[in-house]
């Protein structure tokens, strides 16, 4: 193998598919990154057995050939590199040389026919969508997926496709995120399918050309999606998702609007007086406002207050504010909206407006489990 690049073009690459490779493995192969020279083309490919990513970038091809590298090194050299130009050729022990001007390197490799070969995708059902909204879709859900791994099958963002309507769901228990968006097909669609959320941070970090489209590829066991000479395949999460549409509640008692920014500022101001022992904000609605209010023995006592547009009675409820600046952060509109039922049932968030009756509500919508009222506290 032999072959012409820029410098900047493959550090590049190598940087698009190093983030998959595991930094620690009883399989040294995993480790390495496969080299594919081909026609004009080189293809660089990462696995760590459950996701994989495989991406292509122009070079002027001397010989063609293949060989793997292990990731983190090749990765490292590459940015330390000042020539523009490079020249790598591998010889027949897997072997590597990069020529840099005056510079030469030699790198050990492992032949191409240890690497594990990537799913095939024939017969795979397709779908295009905008990398924007694809990205949107994704952005809006994950950051609520569970961290516990014992929480298995909360740890991937769950995927929905019926009657050309996408429907993604990312929680953890005590909050959850769901944004809906249609898309195209030839066929009629009904799948489910949990997406890991390595491969998901993987799609979201490479969705980055908001014009173009993104292939999304949807087989029984794998996903997978191309955009911008890359693909992204993953094997799905097994299991049954849980019914989230138990802890939604079917209508708001109290619905008010916010200015999402000021409630931002509110939140985070506030939330400086909890603590580990009372990581809770009381938020309570009087006629035209919203009082923030954190008492703590230890730190001490903050309030905060904005105005609102509500006029019944007092209504006291608390929540993680953690939590809930992760909402207000994956909104966009300048105005969100916050539906009620009681102090004891989940909140409703939603980005924009929203109505009484919110089930089948097509925008994208936060739910969070309310925390313990505490009695307050003079400190």
């Amino acid at each position: 193998m032999k072959f012409l690049i820029p410098r900047q073009e493959l550090c590049d690459l190598v940087h698009r598919v190093q983030n998959i490779v595991a930094p620690k493995t009883p399989i040294p192969i995993l480790s390495n990154v496969l080299i594919e020279a081909v026609q004009d083309r080189i293809v660089l490919t990462s696995t760590d057995l459950t996701v994989g990513v495989r991406c292509t970038g122009a070079a002027k091809v001397i010989e063609e050939g293949s060989t793997t590298l292990p990731a983190k090194r090749f990765a490292s050299l590459l940015r330390e590199l000042t020539s523009q130009h490079l020249e790598v050729s591998t010889n027949d022990k897997d072997v590597t040389q990069i020529t840099c001007g005056t510079s030469t390197f030699r790198i050990r490799g492992l032949p191409k026919a240890e690497f594990p070969v990537l799913p095939d995708l024939s017969g795979a059902t397709k779908i295009t969508i905008a990398q924007s909204e694809l990205k949107d879709l994704l952005y809006r859900t994950s950051f609520a997926v569970s961290k516990d791994d014992n929480r298995f099958m909360l740890s991937g963002v769950f995927c929905q496709i019926i009657n050309n309507i996408a429907l993604f769901v990312g929680t953890d228990g005590k909050r959850l995120a769901r944004a809906y968006f249609p898309v195209e097909s030839d066929a009629e669609i009904d799948v489910e399918c949990i997406i890991p959320i390595k491969a998901v941070d993987e799609i979201i970090k490479n969705l980055n050309h908001e014009e173009e489209l993104a292939t999304l590829y949807l087989a029984q066991d794998k996903l997978a999606v191309e955009a911008n000479d890359m693909l992204i395949l993953t094997k799905l999460l097994t299991g049954e998702y849980p019914d989230v549409d138990r802890v939604i509640p079917v209508s708001s008692n109290i619905i008010v609007s916010c200015l999402r920014d000021e409630l931002m500022t509110l939140l985070r101001q506030i939330s400086l007086f909890t603590s580990e022992q009372n990581h809770s904000v009381r938020f309570t609605l009087m006629p035209s406002e919203l009082n923030l209010n954190v008492n703590s023995i230890d730190i001490g006592e903050g309030k905060v207050s904005m105005p609102v547009d509500y006029s019944g009675a007092r209504f006291d409820i608390a929540f993680n504010p953690s939590y809930f600046l992760d909402f207000l952060r994956h909104s966009r509109n300048e105005v969100i909206t916050l539906g009620f039922t009681d102090s004891f049932n989940p909140v409703i968030i939603a980005d924009g407006e929203l109505v009484a009756s919110h089930k089948e509500f097509p925008t994208p919508l936060f739910v969070l489990m309310p925390m313990r009222l505490n009695e307050e506290v003079k400190a």
